[in-house]
């Protein structure tokens, strides 16, 4: 037996067995535990199989349900499509030797997972040419709609009866067809499509039934693979039902038209959308940035650590900004507040949350004592650090490394950045707690003499840091709760200010503006400025820089509020400029900016006064997009 079926047998049993594959004379007997773990996870093993033999033949049948629909909408002769068809077997056919006979030597569940990831990219390939091909056209009987002309339907000479302006007319639009007609080689992402599906499919099934009848007995071995090919003459009804009701739907339902660029035009040549885009960009950007590095910030001015930090934030800050996003949807419900109205709580929230963070830059700590970067040694303030600050009289014997950072807190309430810097010459452990004796240095700060010692670890700053930290942690959950109080009306201005047809695409845009030009830069420029705060680096082996071990208070605290607060106040003045060309649309441009609610109040109004309306008045037998609905 090779080492990779005892791989197989050990993913689910421990117990030898013969090369034939079928357990049968046992070296070992395993116990009751080890039988029932066995079991329940080759039952696992099944439920996966089963699935996969269902998705893959739901799939199969759905496809051969839309051949026809492939024909038309590429405009390809059967062949063709045949072509198509066959490409997953030709695909299964090209890996089926190998992937059965090499396949059974290596780890079985693996090679039967990675195909399933083939076959899903695939799937995924198939649906391509729907998101990339223009809208489909229908044939129509009568090719000149908006004309008055009329003409013969056993028209011979065109020229007889059509006049020449018109057939002029038709020139440039048959060359536009079969520039449009180029796009029907999208046929090819099929092919490839479902060439993918059939190399993914290939190991499905003889190592899936292979390694069933391995490691199931011989009373379940019949009735597990009987459960798998059962699912397998299943799950194409499915997909022939699925194709049955797909085929009633219209091709281009969630359609946006590709000229795309236009579309893009229209959304950023829209003021309230663009100058809205603009002012969410530069918020989230100081919001991406202050969350990014809250935990350090936290961490370096107020002496937490990082698990009470990272506790805090999701106890605290997270539940406060959801309950800020839903309270913003009671109060668009609530008051039903307009566009104007929307904007203004967008912009009244950000206003007041970032006042509220203001405040912020009064409730610092001072720096932590550490002799020679903060302090001097002998514990006066301040102290001019350069490359030799860590060196002193008191340490002056010791050959201590300028690039450890071990911290010890001396008894005088100072830290140093290692025992040995801090003169010290025994040490001794205490359980899980090291006590160094006849440290130097910590005499020289206390200007005493005597055995002192230190221990192992920074030193807590002052108590009255501890209550700074409690009104951080209040004032930080307000300003969390109001500055998302304004998500949902912001979202609903989004939404409201630009054509029906544009949504998604807006929303996308406006997604990727903010993943691209705030969820990727924002951490790395804060961090680059952070950085600059950094007192005491510490260093690789190789002798490369590391990370910061110890960052000067008030510089970082400077640094992370200012460049938040400057980041909030820019968007301020955008949400301003939006608000202002909002009210301004308003008076030029009534109608487009009319809400849903308003057009069913005057159409409730007009009816009244005009009883004798009729229906087709009211509901216009044709609206853009008519030809997406259900």
């Amino acid at each position: 037996m090779d080492a990779s079926s005892k791989e197989n047998i050990q993913f689910f049993c421990k117990n030898p067995v013969q090369p034939g594959g079928r357990p049968s004379v046992k070296t070992e007997y395993p116990s009751s535990e080890e039988r029932q773990s066995c079991c329940s996870e080759l039952k696992v093993f099944l439920g996966g199989l089963s699935f996969v033999y269902f998705a893959k033949a739901l799939a199969e049948g759905y496809l051969k349900s839309t051949i026809t629909q492939i024909e038309r909408r590429f405009d390809i002769p059967s062949s063709l499509v045949g072509v198509i068809d066959g490409s997953f077997e030709i695909g299964n056919l090209l890996v089926i030797t190998f992937v059965s006979y090499f396949g059974a030597k290596l780890h079985r569940p693996k090679i039967i997972g990675a195909g399933c990831l083939i076959m899903g990219v695939g799937t995924l390939l198939i649906a391509m040419p729907q998101f990339f091909m223009e809208q489909y056209k229908y044939e129509k009987y009568l090719p000149f709609s908006n004309s008055t002309l009329s003409f013969s339907p056993c028209l011979l000479e065109p020229s007889s009866q059509l006049p020449i302006s018109v057939m002029e007319k038709s020139q440039p639009q048959i060359s536009d067809e079969c520039a449009v007609d180029a796009s029907s080689s999208m046929w090819i992402y099929v092919f490839l499509g479902n060439l993918l599906r059939g190399l993914g499919e290939t190991p499905i099934q003889p190592l899936g039934i292979a390694y069933l009848d391995d490691f199931a007995s011989e009373d379940n071995a019949a009735f597990y693979i009987g459960c798998v090919q059962t699912v397998a003459i299943i799950g194409p009804i499915f997909g022939f039902l699925l194709g049955s009701l797909c085929a009633k739907l219209y091709v281009d339902i969630g359609f946006v038209n590709l000229d795309f660029l236009p579309s893009l035009r229209s959304l950023l040549g829209n003021p309230v959308y663009f100058l809205y885009l603009c002012a969410s960009t530069v918020q989230f950007n100081s919001l991406f940035g202050m969350v990014t590095y809250k935990p350090k910030y936290i961490e370096q001015q107020y002496g937490q650590s990082s698990s009470k930090a990272n506790f805090v934030i999701g106890l605290i800050n997270i539940p406060a900004v959801a309950l800020g996003i839903f309270s913003g949807g009671i109060v668009m419900k609530r008051f039903k507040l307009s566009m104007c109205g929307a904007a203004k709580l967008y912009l009244g929230s950000s206003v007041f949350g970032y006042l509220l963070f203001l405040s912020l830059f009064a409730l610092g700590c001072e720096n932590s004592e550490v002799a020679g970067l903060t302090v001097s040694y002998q514990g006066t303030k301040p102290v001019s650090y350069h490359e030799r600050a860590l060196f002193s009289d008191c340490n002056a014997r010791c050959k201590c490394s300028e690039t450890k950072w071990e911290p010890m807190c001396g008894e005088n309430g100072i830290t140093y950045a290692s025992a040995c810097f801090a003169g010290c010459q025994t040490s001794n452990m205490s359980g899980e707690n090291i006590v160094f004796y006849n440290c130097s240095c910590v005499g020289i700060a206390a200007s005493k003499s005597g055995n002192f010692s230190g221990t192992v670890g920074r030193c807590q700053k002052d108590n009255g840091c501890s209550k700074v930290f409690l009104c951080f942690l209040v004032i930080s959950a307000i300003t969390s709760y109001t500055l998302s109080l304004g998500g949902i009306p912001g979202y609903i201005l989004l939404l409201r200010c630009i054509k029906p047809q544009l949504k998604s695409f807006a929303l996308g845009i406006y997604t990727l503006a903010i993943r691209v030009l705030a969820g990727i830069p924002a951490p790395v420029y804060f961090g680059v400025l952070i950085d600059t705060s950094c007192l005491k680096w510490g260093f690789k082996r190789c002798g490369s820089r590391g990370s910061c071990r110890l960052y000067d208070s008030h510089a970082f605290r400077y640094i992370y509020l200012g460049l938040t607060m400057i980041l909030g106040t820019m968007s301020i003045f955008l949400s301003i400029a939006v608000l202002l060309t909002l009210k301004k649309s308003y008076v030029s441009e009534p109608r487009s900016f009319i809400t849903k609610r308003d057009r069913t109040m005057v159409s409730t109004r007009f009816k009244k006064e005009n009883g004798a309306t009729s229906d087709h008045l009211l509901h216009p037998s044709h609206w853009p997009g008519k030809e997406t609905r259900l």
